[in-house]
């Protein structure tokens, strides 16, 4: 059973009276444990794809199915509780909590979404700190550690739910070559330990080369899909 479904999926933005549509009747499926990349130049639709997958902005027509749901027509609490139990995020830019330390920003989520109790909470955020090399910078704030660590902590953060979806946009953009490829080694390796499906929006060619499936869009159109290494189907 493929994780995501897309049928003639649009999104229409109203500005005045002009109406722009950013996504023009795509069509496509993404399998679970899966990596996989949305690329095209900016304006193509990437972001408001990536957006709708996330449950963040509905759609104007088609279906879109989610880990087995229908999401189309939720509402903004139902959407904001699946995101909480099924997506996780990871930006170009961290978006950690500055005046949190890094275990308090990956236990975050759960405070927020997940009314697990304190011991339960505290053993899932010390794994998956361990589990992406950070057990050590626990009490530490985002502004004591590096580009690179804070990314590795993003990633805990987005799986610390058991995410069965991580969504990336963009996020070795602001990171050296050699910082980026172990996030993008990182990242392959969470997929095979937890089977999460990542889903990219993405310039960077090393994520590309990465990935099972490559979709190019173009003024809102999915313009080709290419088979990676991986072999998922689409």
């Amino acid at each position: 059973m493929s994780l995501i479904v897309a049928r003639q999926l649009e999104k229409t933005y109203t500005a005045g009276d002009i109406d722009v549509k950013a996504i023009r009747g795509v069509d496509f499926s993404i399998e679970p444990a899966s990596f996989v990349s949305f690329i095209g130049p900016s304006g193509s639709g990437k972001s408001t794809l990536l957006n709708m997958i996330g449950c963040l902005d509905p759609p104007t027509r088609g279906t879109l199915q989610v880990a087995g749901r229908e999401v189309t027509n939720l509402d903004r609490k139902e959407a904001a509780r699946f995101r909480g139990d099924n997506i996780g995020f990871v930006f170009q830019d961290f978006n950690l909590i500055p005046v949190l330390t890094v275990f308090e920003n990956v236990e975050y989520p759960l405070l927020m979404v997940q009314d697990w109790p304190r011991e339960k909470r505290q053993k899932r955020v010390l794994e998956m700190l361990d589990a992406v090399g950070m057990a050590d910078q626990v009490n530490k704030y985002p502004g004591q550690i590096s580009g690179g660590q804070k990314q590795r902590v993003a990633v805990a953060r987005a799986l610390v739910t058991n995410a069965k979806l991580v969504l990336a946009d963009e996020p070795t953009a602001n990171l050296d070559r050699e910082t980026a490829n172990r996030i993008i080694s990182l990242m392959k390796r969470m997929r095979d330990e937890f089977q999460t499906t990542f889903v990219f929006s993405t310039h960077d060619p090393r994520i590309v080369k990465s990935v099972d499936w490559t979709f190019t869009l173009e003024d809102g159109l999915l313009a080709e899909a290419v088979k990676g290494e991986g072999g998922s189907h689409v």
